[in-house]
Formats: structure tokens, sequence, C-alpha cells
């Protein structure tokens, strides 16, 4: 490329990315509870995140966020918390995964078909509300209109997930490495389970209002799945797992304010980037 070619690109990515209309816009209230709840989602997706992908939950994750929709496509036809609504939907469908999914085998037919008949719901209540426009936010995700409530429903459920965490790590992982084991040293496995699943519920609940059901994971799952492609050690997968989680949520939200883009498409766009380095440099390091 010329260096002509290489000027013109690099004035119209300036224009595209107008670094000091972000300046203005971050110094903006509204711009800053937006930034404040999507880094609570990096820090909560990051630290759950090695967890899910040690129990192979990435599905039940999904699964649980599309019932979030449904959740929140009921509060909006009967008139309530739309957040609450889809916590309620997301711990509901977590609950039935960890009750009705215990064993690998079954655990994806279960989500499978709770989800189906979940999804059906949502469309019928958005249909009978005639609220599409509201409907397709919660599936993309509308980080820019976070408000007071929304704010402390993020700060609340990250308080709850790292004090949860800070409980049951010990046993959660002896669990998720080797249940059999666990349960023979009186680890209640199950309950660890259902427990968790909630925490996954809870947190994909609040995913869904920022970057919404369909790309949830990308905060979720993406970052834990980076990590332990550079590291075996639980400790070092999760600080990698937050840091990365943190970078594609912040991040994301700060190059989507000057073009106007979806916040969705940059988190996950960034968080992809990260899960392919990774795994070319543990490519290279195992050969």
């Amino acid at each position: 490329m010329s260096a002509a070619s290489t000027t013109i690109l690099a004035a119209d990515l300036g224009q595209f990315w107008n670094f000091s209309q972000t300046g203005e816009l971050l110094s903006r209230g509204f711009v800053q509870q937006s930034l404040i709840a999507i880094a609570l989602l990096g820090l909560i997706g990051g630290l759950l995140g090695p967890m899910i992908v040690a129990r192979q939950m990435s599905f039940a994750v999904h699964g649980a966020a599309e019932l979030s929709f449904t959740g929140a496509s009921a509060a909006l036809l009967a008139g309530f918390s739309v957040n609450l609504g889809g916590v309620i939907g997301a711990v509901i469908a977590a609950a039935v995964f960890g009750v009705l999914g215990r064993r690998a085998r079954e655990r994806d037919s279960v989500i499978g078909v709770v989800m189906a008949f979940g999804l059906g719901l949502g469309v019928l209540f958005l249909s009978l509300n005639g609220r599409v426009g509201t409907g397709f936010a919660l599936l993309t995700g509308q980080a820019s209109s976070v408000d007071n409530e929304d704010l402390v429903a993020v700060a609340v459920t990250a308080v709850v997930i790292v004090a949860v965490l800070a409980l049951i790590y010990r046993p959660l992982m002896f669990s998720s490495l080797d249940p059999r084991v666990a349960a023979a040293s009186g680890v209640s496995v199950r309950t660890l389970s259902i427990v968790f699943a909630i925490l996954v519920g809870l947190a994909a609940a609040q995913g869904v209002q920022i970057i919404g059901a369909l790309l949830v994971m990308s905060l979720l799952i993406t970052p834990a799945a980076s990590a332990v492609r550079l590291s075996a050690n639980p400790t070092t997968v999760l600080i990698l797992s937050v840091v990365f989680a943190e970078v594609a949520a912040v991040g994301g939200l700060i190059l989507s304010l000057a073009p106007e883009l979806p916040i969705s498409v940059l988190v996950t766009t960034i968080s992809f980037a990260i899960y392919v380095v990774c795994r070319l440099i543990g490519m290279r390091a195992r050969d």
C-alpha cells in the first residue's frame, strides 16, 4: 500500500472514529452510567466464564439469555419492570436447567426444549403488546439507554455474584473438575449446580439489558474460552478472563460512541479478535 493510500485510509478512519467527539460523549452522564454498567457486566462475565467453560455450560448460558428475553417480553405485556421480568425469566430457566439437566448427556436436550418453548412465548408476548422495536432492542442490546434503575440492578447483581462466588468457589471448582470425587467427599454437587446456574441466569439477565440476548455469550463465554488457551492455572485463567471481558466490554462501548454503531457489534468483534489471537498463541506454545 502506498504512502498516499495509507494517509487517505487513516483520514477516513479518523472521520469514522472521531475521538474528539468520543471524548465529549464520555463526559455526559448517561454515557458514564452505561460505561459503569458494562464494566460491571464485564466483571461478572469474566468471573463466571471460567466455571461456565469448565462445566460445559455454554449452551445453558444461551438458553438463560433467551428465557430472559421471554421474561422481559412478559413484563412489557404486563406493564411492570422489564429488568425484573428478565431476571425472573433467566433465573427460572437457570434453575430448571440446573435441576433437569444435571447429567451432561441430557443437558443439551433439556435446554433446547425449554428454550424453544420460551422463545415462542416471547414472540407471542411481543405480538400481543405491539412493541416490536423494544423486542429488537432486547435481542441486540441497548447500552446507550442505561438508566439509574438498570445501573442499580447491574451493581446489585455484581455484588451478589461476587459474594456468592467467594463463598462457594473452592467446592464449585472441585465439583466442576471431578464431580464424582467431589460427591464422594461430601460436596453437595447438585446444590452447587443449581446455585451456579442461578448466578449464570442473573448475569445473563443483566447482559440481555445491555448487549442483547443474542450476543450475551460474547462476555460470559468468549473471554474465558480465550484465557484457557493461554494457561491451565485456574487463578491465571480467572484473571485473564476478567481482563479480556473488560477490554471487550469497555472498549466496545467507547468505540461505538462516535460512529453510533450498536455496541454489541464492537463487543463481539473485540471478543472474537482476542479469542483468535489467544488461540494462535496457544497453538504456537504447544508446537
